[in-house]
């Protein structure tokens, strides 16, 4: 099978570290009593593609049988790990990958039940591509009016009138929220900030669910997060009328949402609460590109698992944020290989900086980049800096803003790790909440002292690190610096 993905590529889906660890073991060749592997157009309303299948050994009698889509990809294990990829599908990738020296031959004797999930997942994903082509002659009908009747790409006009009845209710309700919040703050500031330490989480806990009543859920985190800044260390005041600011910044903006251009009233809407339905975006405007995956990111609480995924176009130069989402404890589906490329149609929210956006159709599987592409063009620390600034001024309200760093090196000091500029010596904080010390000591050990290329997100806390790249023996490896550590 051509261009076999690396480990590094395979371990970069791993949904924590013991998992990447446990399928390493899992990946000699005692453990797996039948595999195979194919690439080639089968027989019609079969399985057409690349992928990847095994029987490996568990702790019954019945081995599990695992089998990875590498067109999406996508996974299939008989074993009742939730886990997702499980460490049986990360083995078999380790076994296929070039690092494992191929040990996975290809073959064309695929069994049963693994060419039935085949089949039945490629039938869905033909179902979803002749959706989206529809969508498509839709757009290009709605071009040509003389071509189409309006009912052909307009909506119910009864459903329609309903839809716009809802959306004004709700926009009603989060507005009487927003100016409800606005008076809150102001009490809180003429009342002053001593007591804010004692009211901790509490304090706030009305107001937020006065918000999520209000169907305002994005007023209602950032109301919540409130009550975390006074034990947030030395300077909280300030930083809690930082927080104060920004929050009536976004209320009073709210207030005079259609004032804004239309750009800036998006990106309110959006940091407000208020979703944009996916089909929508899909129907258009479409970028396609062929996107380097520069890394990705897991993060869960109590009501779900998030994956942070992004990327980066190879033509428009352009960064993308993909997002998907699981049950608590459930990896999302979404998984791609950190380093390989996908020629891909995004669709981009709207907002005045545009960087989330919805995956549209592939015409692809993933593939490793060419050699001279492996690693990602990246800015020193002065232009990584001004990057974050000019993405602040746009969107007041950004946590971070995705950036690659060249020529830095990784250091321990008194007050923290930092990232080192050796060059102009500059240095940024590492923001260490969601990267455990293993992750960084292990980024350290790479590194050794040479500079290497990190990408991350750059906020006002520092530069979490996501994804490095570093030379071992001549050759680009690809580190995923947030699984060393576990699930942040």
């Amino acid at each position: 099978m051509e261009d076999r993905w690396t480990p590094e590529h395979v371990l970069s889906l791993a949904p924590d570290v013991s998992s990447g660890k446990a399928a390493a073991k899992l990946s000699g060749p005692a453990s797996w009593s039948a595999e195979g592997s194919w690439s080639a157009e089968r027989s019609e309303g079969s399985v057409a593609g690349a992928a990847v299948w095994g029987e490996c050994k568990g702790s019954g009698s019945t081995p599990y049988r695992t089998v990875v889509d590498l067109s999406g990809p996508a996974f299939h294990c008989t074993c009742p790990s939730r886990k997702f990829p499980c460490k049986h599908a990360l083995a078999l990738l380790l076994r296929w990958s070039g690092g494992a020296a191929g040990q996975v031959a290809d073959g064309s004797d695929v069994p049963g039940w693994a060419e039935g999930w085949l089949t039945a997942r490629r039938s869905k994903s033909e179902q979803q591509q002749e959706k989206q082509q529809e969508r498509q002659q839709q757009r290009e009908e709605a071009a040509e009016p003389e071509a189409a009747e309006p009912e052909a790409v307009e909506p119910d006009g009864a459903a329609r009138a309903a839809a716009e009845r809802r959306l004004a209710r709700r926009s009603a309700r989060v507005a009487a929220g927003a100016s409800e919040l606005e008076a809150r703050l102001a009490d809180r500031i003429r009342s002053g900030l001593a007591d804010a330490p004692g009211r901790g989480y509490a304090g706030w806990g009305d107001v937020a669910a006065r918000m999520v009543d209000a169907q305002a859920p994005g007023l209602a985190a950032r109301v919540r997060e409130l009550g975390a800044v006074p034990g947030s260390g030395t300077g909280w005041p300030a930083r809690l009328l930082e927080e104060y600011g920004l929050l009536h910044l976004l209320a009073v903006g709210y207030g005079q949402v259609d004032l804004l251009p239309e750009q800036l009233a998006a990106t309110v809407r959006s940091r407000v609460g208020f979703t944009v339905d996916a089909a929508d975006l899909l129907r258009g405007p479409l970028l396609r590109d062929s996107w380097l995956v520069l890394g990705s990111r897991d993060s869960a609480d109590d009501r779900l698992t998030t994956r942070r995924i992004w990327l980066r176009g190879h033509d428009s130069g352009r960064d993308a944020l993909l997002l998907a989402f699981g049950r608590p404890g459930t990896g999302p589906d979404l998984a791609l290989p950190t380093g390989l490329r996908l020629d891909a149609e995004l669709a981009f929210h709207p907002g005045v900086r545009p960087l989330r956006a919805t995956l549209g159709t592939r015409y692809a599987a993933p593939a490793a980049p060419a050699a001279a592409e492996t690693e990602p063009e990246g800015l020193d620390l002065t232009a990584a800096l001004d990057a974050y600034g000019r993405a602040l001024g746009d969107d007041p309200w950004l946590e971070s803003w995705p950036v690659v760093l060249r020529q830095v090196v990784p250091a321990p000091t008194a007050i923290g790790w930092e990232l080192a500029d050796p060059a102009t010596a500059q240095s940024i904080p590492v923001d260490r909440r969601p990267v455990p010390d293993s992750g960084l000591w292990r980024l350290l050990s790479v590194s050794g002292g040479r500079p290497l290329t990190l990408f991350g997100e750059c906020g006002h806390r520092g530069f979490t690190p996501v994804t490095a790249w570093y030379q071992d023996d001549g050759a680009t490896r690809t580190l995923a610096v947030t699984q060393l550590g576990g699930r942040p």
